[in-house]
């Protein structure tokens, strides 16, 4: 990623949005936006950002697996399937 070419200005996103929005749903790179020379903001493809969400979604289901063998909280495979077949077969 090329980040000192996706850093605008708010003067340049204010004159140049509809260019900005066609530059980040082509190269689906993030473009950050200053004001007074300070990061104000990140602007993103939506499926850029739909996926990124989903990656910490799953990164944090991992770290709550993570902890739970750390805990010991952990359930034989056989146990743990057995247990899904109850409640599939319970009635609605």
């Amino acid at each position: 990623m090329k980040i000192t070419s996706d850093i605008r200005p708010i003067t340049w996103l204010k004159a140049n949005a509809a260019l900005l929005l066609e530059q980040i749903n082509e190269t689906r790179r993030p473009v950050i936006i200053t004001q007074n020379g300070e990061p104000k903001a990140v602007l993103q493809d939506p499926k850029s950002y739909e996926d990124m969400r989903n990656a910490l979604g799953i990164l944090k289901l991992i770290a709550q697996g993570e902890e739970d063998v750390r805990k010991g909280d952990v359930h034989e495979h056989g146990e743990v399937f057995d247990e899904l077949e109850k409640q599939l077969r319970k009635p609605v």
